[in-house]
């Protein structure tokens, strides 16, 4: 492997579309999908009519890479061999003497190595914005849950899934049902970004370098069109060879040797089942190794060189790697915090105003109660050096390299050399620099 990864070198270039093609005002977006779970929660669940309100303060609580213990309703951030860094019990944070009591100096008892392969009944890992208003939820129904009795295990994970499909079943969109689509379709400028044009520009620039192009998203194919052609515009099918909607990842590079099918869709319905993909197109579902078969076709190569843009560890980095060894690009917008740009409205200013309301933390900028996403100690132990999160090794681990958005590379040269993640070094990878957090821990930071 070189130390360096070049665009140019790539035959066939693909995007996440959800945080990565597309941006979204998270503010805004955080509380529609909060709001989409919590009104399911109480007005068809029961569930205490407090979910409703949010304190502004409580966003805080929102950070990415978490994993929640279903039964126990414990949110925990992980070290890299496995130990507890910090908990809490629903949103109550853990004390370092309740660390200790609990958890100890032993791994967290779900940890495996295989931990980011798998999700199971027993935790689940937040790791993207549309998770994120979700973990707060799933919070603040054990604070609930919690003073109403004293419960030794929580059993609101099935109610959770059923909001889930609620709001975004594959109907949803059509029907106009739930909260979250009839929002996003009624005013769409309120929640999405429209692609710069050196966004635009420099997609037209990898066309005409000859990339094979593609889209891959689990959205469905109707939410997918109204995305592109807000943020990009109708001729965006231009731009791109092949769009394979309700990719159902990371089940769309793992499910070996039960491949599933690509579909053929006529007006946003699933037909026909493909068992070869012979040409580029709009298809659903499918899998890694045919569509792999297509790039040899579509280049004339044995081995095209592929790379994939996106947002989720889960979905998009993490099986892209290990399952079909392609280069991955991690759209990381917590690096825009270090550039003072997390905190800024990414709307245009004549509509400054007009949706801000009460202020509350974006999802992207530092959570004061669970410290740093790449480094933190200990806070069960008194003398604790400082090392790299469970979940900022899996970055590292599976990115080639992490960018905030797509805006920070396209004013490069295709050719530009990006310094790839690598054992040998605690801060390469990530462009334009370094999280603050890594610089400033210096060679203080260890690795085990």
């Amino acid at each position: 492997m070189t130390q360096h990864f070049s665009l140019a070198d790539c035959d066939a270039v693909g995007f996440d579309l959800d945080h990565t093609l597309c941006r979204y005002n998270l503010q805004e977006s955080a509380s529609l999908i909060y709001n989409s779970f919590a009104q399911y929660l109480v007005t068809e669940k029961g569930y205490d009519k407090e979910l409703l309100t949010v304190p502004p303060e409580s966003w805080d609580f929102c950070c990415k890479g978490l994993a929640l213990d279903l039964e126990e309703g414990n949110f925990i951030k992980l070290a890299v061999d496995g130990t507890v860094l910090r908990a809490s019990h629903g949103t109550k944070v853990m004390t370092s003497e309740e660390l200790i009591e609990i958890f100890g100096k032993k791994k967290w008892k779900h940890f495996t190595d295989s931990l980011m392969a798998s999700r199971t009944a027993k935790y689940y890992f937040f790791d993207n914005y549309f998770d994120l208003p979700g973990a707060l939820l799933c919070a603040r129904i054990v604070d609930c849950l919690t003073r109403e009795g004293n419960q030794e295990t929580f059993d609101f994970w099935k109610d959770i899934l059923a909001s889930i499909h609620h709001n975004y079943k594959i109907t949803a969109f059509k029907e106009n049902s739930g909260l979250y689509f009839p929002e996003i379709i009624s005013d769409p400028g309120r929640y999405l970004m429209i692609c710069s044009q050196s966004v635009k520009k420099w997609l037209y620039q990898l066309k005409n370098a000859g990339k094979f192009l593609f889209i891959m998203t689990n959205s469905h194919s109707d939410y997918c069109r109204l995305l592109c052609e807000y943020i990009i515009g109708n001729d965006f099918t231009d731009i791109f060879d092949i769009v394979i909607s309700n990719a159902l990842k990371p089940g769309f590079f793992s499910h070996q040797p039960n491949k599933r099918l690509f579909r053929t869709l006529e007006n946003d319905e699933e037909r026909g089942t493909l068992h070869s993909l012979d040409k580029p197109g709009w298809y659903s579902q499918g899998n890694s190794d045919h569509l792999y078969k297509l790039f040899k076709k579509m280049t004339g190569k044995e081995q095209p060189k592929v790379a994939y843009f996106g947002d989720s560890m889960h979905s998009d980095i993490f099986p892209a790697c290990h399952y079909s060894n392609w280069e991955t690009v991690l759209i990381l917008e917590e690096l825009r915090e270090d550039e003072g740009m997390a905190s800024e409205r990414e709307e245009p200013l004549e509509k400054k105003g007009k949706y801000e309301g009460q202020q509350k933390k974006p999802l992207n900028s530092f959570s004061k109660e669970w410290g740093s996403l790449f480094v933190d100690g200990n806070l069960g132990l008194e003398s604790s050096a400082n090392s790299f999160t469970w979940f900022c090794k899996q970055i590292h681990h599976y990115s080639t390299i992490a960018i905030p958005s797509l805006e920070a590379i396209t004013d490069l040269p295709l050719d530009y050399k990006f310094t790839r993640f690598s054992p040998n070094s605690k801060t390469g990878g990530y462009y334009p620099k370094p999280p603050l957090a890594l610089l400033s821990n210096g060679e203080s930071v260890t690795t085990k």
